[in-house]
């Protein structure tokens, strides 16, 4: 299951729940939502990276879930959850979460544009 669509998000980074086995990683592309009329994500950046991380989390090394911010009036308020519990302040964001001394931890993360360069991305998928 490289691909999980509508990801859902606990409380925190912290309680994200990733296998115990070593060198374990999951990413999480923080997106734009579906524009109701449009059914695309309202986001031109977004709609730009969707096919580069899905070509690229095709396969079953990785796993990436997706989670979409909401839309553009909710993404933009300060106090949105997003941004304030998982430090997300540009979509798309793709971030990178590793074990680290036992605790779940933020290890790498691109946004927007980054995630186009297929160096920027592979080096952080790696």
């Amino acid at each position: 299951m490289p691909v999980t669509q509508d990801f859902k998000l606990p409380s925190s980074p912290k309680h994200l729940e990733l296998p115990e086995k070593a060198n374990q990683k999951l990413f999480l592309a923080f997106i734009a939502s579906k524009d109701p009329v449009t059914k695309q994500s309202w986001c031109p950046d977004v709609r730009a990276a969707l096919p580069v991380i899905e070509a690229k989390f095709s396969g079953d090394e990785f796993e990436v879930g997706f989670v979409e911010v909401g839309q553009r009036p909710e993404w933009r308020v300060p106090s949105n959850v997003f941004r304030t519990t998982w430090n997300v302040h540009n979509v798309p964001t793709l971030v990178r979460y590793e074990r680290v001394d036992g605790e779940v931890k933020e290890t790498g993360r691109l946004v927007e544009n980054e995630i186009l360069s297929q160096k920027t991305l592979n080096g952080l998928v790696q």
